[in-house]
């Protein structure tokens, strides 16, 4: 079972949806579940494994519905419950049941690696694709010119892709499109990235969803506020929602005075990374 429960949730992990992992760790006296006895919840809600059911599985798996949804971050705590609703001793929560043992378990919430999808294979691109190689962080690349989106160019990609920018996203899903974390439009050809910022968009607008990493992938745009100004107004005139539209980032990367291409992409890195690990980019890193 051990197995089948880590399977599962690797398979929720590589869609790109957090985890979290209950495991029985200890026990006591009379218990339904066993050491080693693990279930998991994806942050769908879909669950899979078992720590022993009946009331104290009704307990584990609420406590790991409250960590996916308040902790954005990895989390985890152990748990300790007496198995009947007189149950006495140091942080033991008493249950309502008759089996009378006590049991500990350890949850974690795991979070899946950053995908980055490269929608633009040029200087920008390869140069992220440096510093996310440097990282171990997954990333896949779209460049309409097949050059540019080459195993040559690109040997570490998980997906290469040169098909037009339609084809490429006509058949995506906001579920689909959770395998990355974020999608960032760095197109050699500005009509190129307005036809995937509507697309994308519209896609988050049936869902009535944002861009925000938690519902999809984030998403950003590389260039000029007049650039995102134009996109802005042909997005609204098509019936993309303000708040949608807020949630793209335009300028991607953090303010540092990047200029050249390798130092764009410390900036964008920096930036995804602050995102993926729920930190304030402009809070000061010293501590007293």
């Amino acid at each position: 079972m051990t197995a089948k429960v880590m399977t599962w949730a690797l398979s929720r992990l590589a869609q790109g949806q957090r985890v979290a992992l209950a495991s029985v760790v200890e026990t006591a006296g009379s218990v339904p579940g066993k050491v080693g006895a693990r279930l998991a919840m994806a942050a769908d809600g879909q669950w899979f494994g078992t720590v022993g059911g009946a009331g104290l599985e009704m307990k584990v798996l609420q406590r790991c519905r409250e960590h996916l949804i308040h902790h954005h971050q990895a989390f985890g705590e152990v748990l300790r419950y007496g198995l009947n609703k007189g149950a006495k001793g140091y942080e033991v929560t008493p249950l309502d049941s008759l089996c009378g043992g006590q049991v500990s378990l350890a949850i974690e919430v795991l979070i899946p690696m950053p995908h980055v999808l490269l929608m633009g294979g040029g200087h920008c691109g390869q140069a992220l694709a440096h510093s996310l190689d440097a990282l171990g962080w997954d990333y896949s690349v779209h460049d309409t010119r097949s050059e540019y989106s080459s195993e040559e160019m690109y040997p570490n990609a998980q997906q290469r892709s040169s098909a037009s920018v339609k084809d490429f996203l006509e058949d995506q899903t906001l579920d689909s499109l959770g395998r990355f974390s974020d999608v960032l439009l760095l197109g050699h050809d500005w009509s190129e990235d307005e036809e995937r910022l509507r697309m994308l968009l519209h896609l988050f607008n049936e869902k009535n969803a944002t861009p925000d990493g938690q519902q999809g992938p984030r998403i950003g745009v590389i260039g000029s506020r007049s650039k995102w100004t134009a996109f802005e107004k042909v997005c609204l005139k098509e019936g993309i929602e303000q708040s949608i539209l807020d949630a793209v980032v335009c300028p991607i990367g953090l303010n540092i005075g990047a200029e050249s291409p390798e130092e764009i992409a410390v900036a964008v890195v920096a930036q995804i990374m602050a995102s993926f690990k729920g930190a304030d980019a402009n809070a000061p890193t010293w501590r007293v």
